[in-house]
């Protein structure tokens, strides 16, 4: 790529919607040409990233109870050294860069929502089980993801929206440009970044706006409860435009599902009733809660069953690629495979015989380190858990795949929840109880729950290499490299944050890993989980499918909080809007085309701003907001700050005279 192609460069017309009958598509880095990706530079900086974000994305996941995604983050800065050091071809050291150090943020996830658990209620963990655990577990993400890639990515181009990967992609196209070409989205970041960040940092408006920001709105949550609620980021803004109206609407319907019919009605029918016969912390009836009570106890548990169905029911249809996936590593393994040289460079995988010797390898030393280091050699014992975890998490890895794809938010934590019910259940049936199985069930969570963050985070990067044109072979060699550098140095991070805080007290906020704690405890004593209240998720999800609904978008609806999925319909109504106002159909295309550039920049912003305000915090400057957004008056604020940035960004997608 000399300079004039450097700054001329451009995603290609079909990069984000569906191609026709023999279209193929073409990345910008040529499938016929090599390119620098894995240089010393690259895997240097990239293992770099992913010591450094795994340390700040766990000190402040455990501090201040915030994780963030270090994936743009870590282009940005990519895109900085790169230009800083003048290299020349830098987009695919780039993508490795990126690719390695976001690493990161997938095991920072599967360990602070399941490791300090094991701190919680006094069990005995070393470095080593829990380095292994993060480790064993992002490989096996790696591994399971792998024979899917090419569904997800390429199969299935323009089908899901990819908002994350959109993000991270413009990102690095635009710093791979420079000069004016990248100002509408240095631009929209800058803009996006700073509305984020005045709203975490100084508090200046509520981050959300209510229906109780109203006397009425306020009577009918009380009464009925009823209740209305929209964040108002702008990284969340960005997100809900590249989703698009479709899916935005299907998540939405999830959402309005269970707020405004399964809350309200669970008031009406058991208003007197103390609903806590798997949960004895549950002390008031339903009928004295707060929507938000309500939805937490019970509404969310209908997620977390609707989650596990569509999990399912994509692991049927998808059936045949599973087939054909394991054929191919059959014949492969006979000697009878394809050749890597008759595979395109873009399209070239590690060998499915690697892979499958790989898997097997991978649980069988996760199988040795159940038996040896956790079950106190119980044959049985170690069974059970390695066929638990691997069904739990080959089931899932696709789902956290779609899930990213769809809206760009893994609902791990809900599938490791689930994970950890089934774990305490099934252990707790074949003898092993207390402590003891206590610890067996959360270092299970924590492989499971690494594998799928990692397979989530990993379709990601994979997207990205596809619409840039990558090698995936490189890309999935070096993630394994990040993944276990990022493993040690959580795992290290989450030791020394336990000796010098301690995970018992307040010091330290770690919110799902009590959630974790809270559940697991009662279920080793015996105590019972919301079967009913997943059983009928479960149901619900497989309606939807006989319906022809997207049952894993409806799910996510009913899984995530309101107030982060109504943004998601007020960003694909945006989207719809920018790109219905001409009855030129190219006019439309160039602002719904801006419109994405823009809401990269959004997302792009808040996740910068996001990780610098949490610095801020975790270094003792920390406002006291709480008075001021007690004030409704800060939430009618926030809605005309939240009303202008939707003008603004309206607006910015015409085309300038310059366009």
């Amino acid at each position: 790529m000399d300079n004039k192609e450097q700054q001329n460069i451009e995603l290609p017309e079909n990069a984000f919607r569906e191609l026709k009958e023999g279209e193929e598509y073409t990345p910008i880095m040529k499938p016929d040409r090599d390119y620098p990706q894995v240089t010393t530079w690259s895997v240097t900086w990239g293992l770099l990233m992913a010591v450094l974000f795994s340390a700040a994305a766990a000190y402040l996941g455990l501090k201040v109870g915030q994780v963030f995604e270090a994936a743009i983050p870590i282009a940005i800065i990519a895109i900085g050294l790169s230009q800083a050091t003048k290299r020349k071809n830098a987009l695919g050291e780039n993508v490795i860069i990126q690719s390695i150090g976001a690493c990161s943020g997938a095991v920072v996830a599967g360990g602070i929502f399941v490791m300090p658990a094991i701190y919680m209620l006094d069990l005995q963990a070393d470095f080593f089980k829990i380095f292994l655990a993060a480790a064993l577990g992002g490989v096996l993400g790696i591994l399971f993801l792998i024979p899917f890639r090419k569904y997800f990515v390429k199969d299935m181009h323009g089908k899901y929206p990819f908002p994350e990967a959109t993000a991270t992609t413009q990102v690095l196209v635009s710093g791979e440009k420079g000069g004016s070409q990248a100002k509408p989205l240095l631009m929209a970041g800058l803009i996006g970044g700073l509305y984020d960040f005045v709203v975490a940092t100084f508090g200046w408006w509520n981050e959300n706006v209510t229906s109780r920001m109203i006397g009425f709105g306020e009577t009918i949550a009380d009464k009925a409860k009823l209740v209305f609620k929209v964040n108002t980021g702008a990284a969340v803004l960005g997100l809900g435009y590249i989703v698009g109206l479709k899916y935005a609407a299907i998540i939405c319907a999830g959402s309005i599902f269970v707020w405004w019919i399964v809350v309200p009605l669970m008031a009406i029918i058991f208003p007197d009733t103390v609903m806590n016969q798997w949960d004895p912390t549950i002390t008031t009836t339903v009928g004295s809660m707060s929507p938000e009570d309500i939805f937490s106890n019970y509404g969310r548990s209908l997620g977390i069953g609707a989650i596990a169905m569509a999990g399912i029911i994509g692991i049927v249809k998808s059936w045949g690629i599973i087939k054909s996936a394991v054929g191919l590593a059959a014949r492969e393994m006979k000697g009878k495979g394809a050749g890597s040289e008759e595979i395109i460079r873009t399209q070239r995988d590690i060998s499915f015989k690697v892979i499958a010797i790989g898997s097997v390898a991978t649980l069988l030393i996760t199988y040795a380190f159940f038996f040896f280091g956790v079950m106190n050699f119980n044959l049985l014992h170690a069974t059970v858990a390695i066929i638990l975890v691997a069904v739990i998490a080959f089931l899932f890895t696709t789902v956290a795949a779609n899930a990213i794809a769809i809206v760009g938010s893994n609902p791990v934590s809900g599938m490791t929840l689930m994970t950890l019910i089934l774990a305490s259940v099934v252990m707790v049936a074949v003898g092993l109880k207390g402590n003891a199985g206590m610890l067996a069930a959360l270092l299970m969570g924590g492989v499971v729950c690494t594998a799928l963050s990692m397979a989530g985070s990993f379709i990601t990067d994979l997207k990205i290499g596809y619409w840039l044109g990558t090698t995936p072979k490189k890309q999935e060699t070096f993630k394994f490299v990040g993944t276990i550098v990022s493993a040690a140095t959580v795992a290290g991070v989450m030791m020394l944050l336990n000796e010098t805080y301690g995970f018992k007290g307040d010091a330290l906020a770690a919110p799902q890993a009590h959630a974790m704690a809270a559940v697991i405890s009662p279920l080793m004593s015996g105590q019972g989980a919301p079967w009913i209240l997943y059983g009928i998720g479960a149901l619900i999800a497989l309606i939807l499918d006989r319906c022809k609904v997207p049952a894993l978008a409806f799910a996510l609806g009913m899984f995530i909080p309101i107030q982060l999925n109504i943004p998601l319909i007020v960003g694909g109504a945006v989207n719809w809007y920018v790109g219905s106002r001409s009855k030129d159909a190219a006019a439309n295309k160039a602002r719904v085309d801006k419109g994405t550039l823009l809401a990269s920049g959004f997302i792009a912003g808040g996740a910068l701003m996001g990780v610098v305000s949490a610095l801020l915090k975790f270094g003792g400057i920390d406002f006291d907001y709480s008075a001021w957004w007690a004030n409704h008056a800060s939430e009618l604020l926030s809605l005309v700050a939240y009303i202008a940035l939707i003008l603004y960004f309206v607006i910015a997608t015409k085309p300038s005279k310059k366009d």
